[in-house]
């Protein structure tokens, strides 16, 4: 039988998480709990060959972005 621990978590390669992290810091403002938006966002700002990729990066862009949103939320209460 399995050991059951806590969930793990998607494992992404470190390009697709650098880039997402980059996109969103440098652009705050545009980026959304959204993934549609996201994914268009992703396909004008960066020049990726494929399709899927851009859709992965604008993913964890969407999961960077709650995340974050929720570590300033519990921080300021």
């Amino acid at each position: 039988m399995l050991a059951l621990g806590p969930p793990m978590g998607n494992i992404r390669p470190t390009y697709i998480k650098r880039v997402a992290i980059e996109l969103v810091e440098k652009y705050p403002d545009i980026f959304t709990d959204d993934f549609e938006k996201n994914k268009v966002l992703v396909h004008k700002l960066c020049d990726v060959r494929f399709k899927g990729m851009a859709n992965r990066i604008a993913g964890y862009a969407t999961t960077y972005r709650r995340v974050v949103r929720e570590r300033l939320q519990l921080e300021s209460t």
